[in-house]
């Protein structure tokens, strides 16, 4: 299903995969790949790709849907050496497409679409630390996005803890990760910072693939909807 906000289109393809359309026709893909979601999958079409972190480096997933000028918003913390399974390197990708990194504070503009990276992390003394303090996602393992594309600006937090900086976002768009699994924000914790948020659409994604990321998004959308925020489920990612 395709979620339409305005003269903009979100599909979530499943996992962090988001494919994101304006009325002209520019289209941005966020994290794609992983976990079988875009093995039949060949869009080929995206302007610009953003990837948050090494969980979510997949280049057969973004080779699917890049387009032949596509630009590639790759993280700086990616790497490749750590990787538990077998990738290309971004050095590999850069020989096809315009690969820019970034930190978790900075801004890039392509084409029309300016994209913001943002902190995105598991706090060490928060929900998802072990109580040693370790935790899946460390500060600087990742980042989130902020991406202004057809008038409007669209927020994937990427694999985090519901930070409360997130709230001082302008977010029309928000792709809300409801996974939990001692890994990311949960839904209730995603639904407080929607409401803290207020952005104008809520799209939750991230959950149900894997199964250790199984979410009952329809509470989570209730909860929101509480809160006078609208939200849309596009379940088509869900296997």
């Amino acid at each position: 299903m395709t979620v339409r906000y305005g003269d903009l289109s979100a599909e979530w393809l499943g996992y962090a995969s988001v494919r994101l359309e304006t009325a002209d026709g520019t289209v941005v893909y966020t994290d794609p790949g992983r976990y079988g979601v875009l093995d039949e999958y060949w869009g080929k079409d995206a302007d610009l790709v953003v990837v948050t972190h090494d969980h979510h480096y997949d280049p057969d997933g973004i080779r699917s849907v890049a387009g032949n000028d596509a630009t590639l918003v790759i993280y700086e913390g990616v790497d490749t050496s750590r990787i538990g399974r077998d990738v290309d390197t971004i050095d590999d990708l850069a020989t096809t497409f315009d690969v820019i990194r970034v930190s978790d504070d900075d801004c890039v503009t392509v084409a029309d679409i300016t994209v913001w990276s943002v902190e995105a992390y598991n706090d060490p003394d928060g929900a998802n630390a072990s109580p040693s303090g370790d935790v899946t996602h460390p500060p600087g393992f990742g980042c989130g996005f902020r991406i202004a594309m057809g008038g409007h600006s669209v927020f994937w937090m990427g694999d985090s803890d519901a930070l409360e900086g997130f709230a001082e976002l302008d977010v029309s768009v928000f792709l809300a990760n409801i996974g939990g699994g001692g890994v990311v924000a949960d839904r209730h914790e995603t639904a407080e910072l929607a409401g803290a948020m207020r952005p104008d659409l809520v799209i939750p994604v991230h959950y149900d693939t894997p199964d250790s990321l199984a979410a009952d998004s329809g509470a989570f959308a209730r909860d929101v909807a509480r809160q006078s925020i609208p939200v849309a489920l596009d379940e088509s990612g869900v296997d």
